[in-house]
């Protein structure tokens, strides 16, 4: 997300200025197996040409309720200190659950080892955090502490990120956390604390494209080879933004300037593998008039088509002031973020949240009903969900 109070981006205060984490640990070797978050077979996510009846997830999908694969579509917020809260929506079949707070328990890694005992079948269950470095860490007590990214971009060399990175993600997975909404891939060199009116300032590794997407590919291998999920954010790119879209309606830089600034870092990553985007709230001039999560041209024809990603593709946070000031509901956002191709969204801790996530699993199965989102959409969603998984419905 693009802020430090909200579901995607962290809500710890942020520090009066970058810092240098603990010393580097020997990087991980590149005979390393590969991570849950490496790029899924193709086999997962649609049959065989040459073997339509062969099990798949699609084909097992195509069997399930549609309530049922929309849950699989939702990322449900929880506070890291009662994990047991959402107990109810992951024996439901919510597809992941997304931690709040800035301490984390002690014996978190067994509480949500309890909590993933209620996931049914062999679905697994992303368990997603914001550990991005810097003010923006939520259990930095338990898996150490990494600086800003914008510290790391101008001292550390690719190699120290990953080798820093990948200490911390080795915790992580260790303490049952298998998925980071990190890096930060946006191309800013403010020298600022992340703000109201700035979603990026000390988040950003650089204000030099080229830095930025070698840096951001080294924390999301990083990531990867501490066996956790890495979610390169804020596709198209805040840098620049005229306002913090947790706030209020915000714009990025023109779309002829981001194809050159912005997106790079998002190419560079996709082709090192990249198993998960998330796509910012923020209104792209030039590309498009809604908020680039609810716009099939910002997913389906730029990150899609032409960058050719094939991972899961999440939403920011869809509480955000930025979505009602277009007019969505966190539901109807749901649906319209859908149907532009997202494959999971995710919403902000704070009042009912059982209640919210029956009204968002209602509104995606009656948009299915009703013909205004494509049943095959929701399966070719749900799938993703079980393929950055590496889940098999078939085994």
């Amino acid at each position: 997300m693009a802020v430090v109070l909200l579901a995607s981006c962290g809500t710890g205060a942020p520090r009066t200025a970058p810092h240098a984490s603990g010393p580097t640990v020997p990087l991980a070797p590149s005979t390393t197996p590969a991570s849950p978050s490496s790029p899924a077979s193709p086999s997962l996510l649609a049959p065989h040409p040459t073997a339509a009846t062969a099990c798949t997830n699609t084909t097992k999908l195509a069997g399930w309720s549609n309530r049922s694969l929309a849950m699989l579509t939702i990322a449900v917020p929880v506070s890291e200190t009662s994990v047991s809260d959402v107990t109810s929506e992951v024996s439901a079949g919510a597809g992941g659950v997304l931690l709040f707070g800035s301490k984390a328990p002690a014996d978190l890694g067994s509480r949500l080892t309890a909590l993933k005992s209620h996931v049914p079948g062999h679905r697994g269950l992303l368990v997603m955090t914001d550990e991005e470095g810097g003010g923006i860490q939520r259990m930095a007590n338990l898996v150490g502490s990494l600086p800003w990214a914008s510290y790391m971009g101008a001292h550390w060399t690719p190699a120290q990120i990953q080798q820093n990175v990948t200490k911390v993600a080795t915790r992580m997975a260790a303490a049952q956390v298998n998925m980071n909404l990190a890096p930060v891939v946006d191309v800013d060199g403010r020298n600022v604390a992340p703000s109201k009116t700035n979603p990026d300032g000390w988040r950003s590794f650089s204000g030099n494209t080229s830095v930025v997407s070698k840096a951001g590919v080294a924390y999301m291998n990083g990531m990867r080879a501490g066996n956790v999920i890495p979610v390169v954010k804020h596709f198209p790119g805040l840098g620049g933004s005229t306002y913090n879209s947790d706030f209020g309606p915000a714009r990025t830089l023109p779309w002829s300037t981001l194809q050159k600034v912005g997106i790079p870092p998002f190419a560079a990553a996709i082709k090192a593998g990249a198993p998960a985007i998330m796509v910012s709230n923020n209104i792209v001039p030039g590309l498009s008039t809604a908020p680039a999560s609810l716009s099939p041209t910002v997913i389906n024809s730029e990150l899609r088509g032409k960058l050719g990603f094939k991972g899961l593709v999440v939403t920011d946070s869809l509480s955000a002031k930025a979505i009602s000031a277009a007019g969505y509901s966190v539901p109807t956002a749901a649906v319209q973020a859908l149907r532009s191709g997202a494959d999971m969204v995710m919403f902000d801790l704070g009042g009912n949240v059982n209640s919210r996530t029956s009204s968002i699993a209602s509104a995606i199965t009656k948009a299915v009903t009703d013909g205004h989102l494509p049943r095959s959409r929701l399966i070719d969603a749900a799938a993703h969900v079980l393929a950055v998984r590496h889940v098999n419905l078939c085994s």
